[in-house]
């Protein structure tokens, strides 16, 4: 196509799917190609959805799937190659060493990524020293055996021997076979196979000699949608290939042909299939039934409810299931390295929600997650929209587009699986708040969550957005049901008599009962209640707090917006400032003879107030750059803000103090309720938790709570955040 013909990102991926739709039409009988295609397509479709996408952007998101895939092929041959390799030498009668296998047309480096799926099994008995030779069949009429698998043994000095196809019958008969080793287009539920034509001769010879004849394809290549293999579409090539050689004609004019390119080998004559998962055998004949495979069942056992085929959400509460699933993942299995009997798991999450597993394997690391249709910690007596699942994994990757230094890399989301496959944030970091508690000092925490904050809540609001944009981004990412628990918990609960409730009796019950009867503060509630489901101000991460972030003095990391949605600014501002303020009043009760604590608290009054005032500085500078620039600002359009018209600078510069102002009472208010839940609602935390000497846990809680109620009540009572913190010291 010429380059006028392609000049935007959905030309792109128009033509990237029109060209790969064609590549598919032409071996219908492949599977596996058209699993490739399917994938690639998408990532052009997905990439060209992209808010900022363009011609380059979708080029590069395709060039880096198709480099992906081509890893985890190379993955995968090389997993089948090893079970491959321990079947043929277990299954080969009396030989220990010194196989002497034979294959049909190419199956290796040229047909694969680099290593092979039934060559690749060869290859490994090769490089294992379990090799005596390769017996390779010219595979006619194309000759891919003569004229690729030669040249590959050729080539890597494997021992090997080349032979006519109606050869393969007499060295079978002379005992000089102990393994057949073939690939596969395309395999059925019961084990019927397509593959070259020819194979099934093999298949049928090898039974007569009793030769185990083995079938290496990726699971990709099975097909359980077919029940068996008279379901398969063959294709038929073209009858010169018959009748022409080196292009001269050498059969009579007139004379028909049949030429097909593949045969069916029925499931009965393989003795089994091998797979990245492990080996396919053929199940025990009953009464008046041939053996056959059940590759369904085999499926279910590595996926979980056929996973690979189907689709199908399963819950990864078992390790077995989950290294198997994983193993469908081939991007990120090639990631990990290995085999998955390699693989560790472990449960890193605090189970009230999800599962959250860390996967470690020899090469590298990866974090899971997944979202149940219920809260985990109660049960499917309260069921939870799994939605949250693609909301949180679309939080991730804008605010790694917007903030890269402080968000993890996401891998991949599954919608059908409800996974979120994210970077494993290594050691030495830790949970910040876990930090806090432990009296480490984060000399960088301001300056990284100012930047943090003021990128992701900038670029995805009204200032920075179109109103078109920004519309379809509101409709798209509306969170309803964990919003829900967010009203329930933050807005309504704490201020009134609820099961969930819970706080440090008998010390608090005086306050809890005058919060309980607080009208001030009901009205207060209320109106922030209003604002946090109306005022849809930007793409919040809507749970930011000290414990959806890992630290190290050096790096910070934000995770976890599941609770992510279009809301008040002020919301996640004040989430996290509320957060400090409870390290802060908590620092009393855990001073002892041995450390006052004195320097923690002077670092968290600063990191306060810092914060506050880089990320103001910060945001502040965005919104300039973006008028310098002359970009469009649709909050404050030019018609009415331009620099071009009278009084326009002074009035965005009258626009850009009330905005904020408004945005500092709306932090100050939000910080305010957000302190009352930590301590009287359902979800504490440990700051406070952790001082053992429930009186002293106690006095910390009651400055807190009279410091937070006159700030969520009279949140216009402090101008700035260095009078906010005067308050908190009285």
């Amino acid at each position: 196509a010429s380059d006028e013909a392609i000049s935007s990102a959905a030309d792109v991926s128009a033509y990237v799917t029109a060209a790969l739709q064609v590549l598919v039409t032409s071996r219908p009988t492949a599977v596996n190609l058209a699993d490739a295609c399917n994938k690639l397509t998408q990532a052009a479709k997905d990439a060209a959805a992209a808010r900022s996408a363009t011609a380059a952007s979708v080029v590069e998101a395709v060039v880096e799937a198709a480099e992906a895939y081509h890893q985890a092929d190379l993955a995968i041959n090389q997993a089948i190659g090893r079970y491959g390799a321990e079947a043929t030498l277990a299954r080969a009668t009396g030989k220990s060493s010194g196989l002497r296998v034979m294959t049909c047309c190419n199956t290796g480096s040229l047909a694969t990524s680099g290593y092979g799926t039934a060559l690749g099994v060869v290859r490994k008995l090769h490089s294992d020293n379990l090799l005596e030779h390769v017996f390779a069949t010219e595979t006619r009429p194309y000759n891919q055996g003569s004229r690729l698998t030669a040249y590959e043994l050729v080539y890597e000095n494997i021992p090997g021997t080349l032979i006519c196809d109606s050869m393969a019958a007499y060295k079978m008969s002379l005992g000089e076979v102990d393994a057949i080793v073939v690939g596969a287009d395309r395999v059925t539920a019961n084990g019927d196979t397509a593959n070259k034509i020819g194979t099934y001769a093999l298949a049928v010879a090898a039974q007569f000699h009793k030769i185990p004849f083995f079938v290496a394809a990726p699971a990709t290549s099975i097909d359980i949608s077919m029940a068996t293999g008279a379901e398969i579409p063959i294709e038929q090539r073209s009858s010169q290939e018959i009748t022409h050689s080196f292009g001269n004609q050498v059969a009579a004019d007139g004379i028909q042909v049949w030429n097909p390119a593949f045969d069916v080998t029925p499931g009965s004559l393989i003795h089994g299939i091998i797979t990245e998962f492990g080996v396919a055998y053929k199940t025990s004949p009953e009464a008046g039934k041939e053996a056959s495979h059940d590759l369904q069942s085999f499926l279910k056992s590595h996926t979980s409810a056929v996973k690979l085929a189907t689709n199908t959400f399963t819950p990864l509460g078992d390790s077995d299931v989950l290294k198997s699933y994983v193993q469908t993942k081939v991007e990120v299995a090639a990631f990990l390295g290995g085999d998955p009997c390699e693989w560790s798991t472990k449960e890193v999450g605090d189970g009230n929600i999800n599962f959250v597993y860390l996967i470690e394997g020899p090469s590298n690391s990866i974090v899971v997650k997944q979202a149940l249709p219920y809260v985990r910690c109660v049960g499917e007596s309260w069921p939870l929209a799994q939605d949250r699942a693609r909301l949180e994994a679309e939080a991730l990757m804008e605010e790694a587009r917007l903030c890269p230094a402080h968000v993890p890399k996401v891998w991949l989301y599954d919608d059908a699986m409800k996974t979120i496959f994210m970077r494993f944030i290594e050691p030495p970091h830790i949970i910040l708040r876990k930090g806090l508690c432990q009296g480490v000092i984060y000399p960088h925490l301001a300056e990284h969550m100012a930047e943090f904050m003021a990128s992701t809540l900038f670029h995805t609001s009204r200032l920075a957005m179109s109103e078109i944009d920004f519309r379809e981004a509101v409709s798209k990412r509306t969170n309803v049901a964990m919003c829900a628990i967010t009203e329930q918990v933050i807005f309504l609960e704490p201020y009134g008599i609820a099961e969930n409730n819970r706080h440090t009796s008998p010390e608090l019950d005086d306050v809890v009962a005058a919060l309980r009867q607080d009208n001030e503060a009901k009205q207060a509630i209320s109106q922030l209640k209003h604002k946090f489901v109306e005022n849809c101000e930007a793409f919040l991460h809507g749970d930011l707090h000290t414990g959806s972030m890992m630290c190290t003095p050096e790096s910070s990391l934000v995770i976890d917006p599941e609770f992510a949605y279009y809301g008040p600014m002020g919301f996640d501002i004040g989430s996290f400032l509320a957060n400090l303020f409870l390290a802060y009043f908590s620092q009393e009760g855990h001073a002892n003879s041995d450390n006052q604590r004195t320097e923690m608290r002077d670092w968290l009054k600063v990191t306060i107030i810092d914060t506050w005032e880089l990320f103001l500085a910060k945001f502040l500078a965005l919104w300039n750059a973006r008028v310098a620039d002359g970009a469009p600002i649709a909050a404050y359009p030019d018609l009415l803000f331009s620099a071009q018209i009278s009084n326009g600078a002074e009035a965005l510069a009258n626009a850009q103090k009330h905005y904020m102002k408004n945005l500092f009472k709306d932090t100050i208010a939000f910080m305010g309720c957000e302190i009352i839940r930590r301590i009287v609602g359902i979800a504490h935390v440990e700051d406070l938790e952790s001082i053992a000497d429930q009186s002293k846990r106690a006095a910390c809680e009651k400055k807190a709570l009279s410091f937070a109620r006159e700030m969520m009540v009279n949140p216009e009572s402090v101008q700035d955040i260095r009078a906010t913190m005067e308050v908190a010291e009285k």
